[in-house]
């Protein structure tokens, strides 16, 4: 299937919207896995487990495992995460952002060596730096646009001039992404739940295209706010909690703690939808 077939079907069987991010920080782990990076394939797994139904989507964040040298864990724990959730997309949070040879690599990385169904990018370097990507059919790949960071006003906010008026810089990139850059249907974008007005925004400009949300949970986004703004009966929402989900017990509860924390999660974003 492609991603976008696997979106809907996950979303669908597990009857979710929601996406649990996979950001392993040894020293925040629980109980006899704190301060273990050599675990990290072992902590990732098991929350995985507990949640796998609930979710219709994960999301590792590669500098998490990079940074401790778990790259080959990385690649342990998406083997895992098709074994026992094979109908789930996983979305590779890398945010790459280049041109050329060094993008193919990049390309190769996300989709050959760790086998992610998406990738997160940035398209500040323009179109030739997302077209790599574009030559994995089936793949999907997400521009960020306006992301939950305070400091991404200093960019994203900034007016254009431009024939069709002076739009925000966040949604030409939306406007590309909706139109001439999606040239195989591959296209998603990435936008912050502590935005939900720029989120409106963004789905006026790009009605049909998956948006990835990062930002409720730990970062303060409101569930409801986040599926009033972004949901649309034919436009998928992928909405990521990590923190909230992965250390919600720093006791030998915590895979159950997740648990709690993701299913009382996934049904407010559901209820939201109503």
């Amino acid at each position: 299937m492609t991603f976008l077939e696997m979106l809907g079907a996950a979303g669908r069987r597990n009857n979710s919207l929601l996406c649990v991010g996979l950001d392993p920080e040894p020293a925040k782990f629980p109980g006899r896995f704190k301060d273990e990076a050599s675990r990290i394939y072992d902590f990732c797994a098991t929350i995985a487990d507990s949640v796998a139904d609930l979710v219709i989507a994960f999301k590792p964040q590669i500098a998490y495992f990079a940074a401790h040298r778990a790259e080959g864990q990385l690649e342990r724990l998406v083997a895992h995460l098709r074994r026992v959730a094979p109908q789930v997309p996983i979305i590779l949070d890398a945010k790459r952002g280049d041109i050329g040879s060094t993008a193919e690599q990049y390309a190769i990385e996300a989709f050959e060596r760790y086998g992610a169904d998406a990738v997160t990018l940035s398209p500040f370097m323009g179109f030739d730096s997302i077209t790599p990507y574009l030559k994995y059919h089936g793949k999907g790949a997400f521009l960020l646009c306006r992301t939950s960071n305070p400091g991404g006003d200093d960019l994203q906010n900034q007016r254009l001039a431009s024939v069709d008026g002076q739009p925000l810089l966040y949604e030409h990139i939306a406007r590309l992404a909706q139109g001439p850059w999606n040239l195989n249907g591959q296209l998603g974008l990435v936008v912050g739940a502590t935005y939900p007005a720029e989120i409106e925004r963004v789905r006026a400009v790009a009605p049909t295209l998956p948006l990835l949300i990062p930002g409720i949970g730990a970062q303060g986004g409101d569930a409801a706010a986040t599926v009033r703004a972004g949901w649309r009966e034919n436009a998928p929402i992928i909405v990521n909690s990590s923190r909230a989900v992965l250390y919600a017990s720093s006791g030998d509860d915590f895979a159950e703690a997740a648990r709690r924390v993701a299913h009382k999660t996934r049904d407010a974003l559901k209820a939201a939808q109503r």
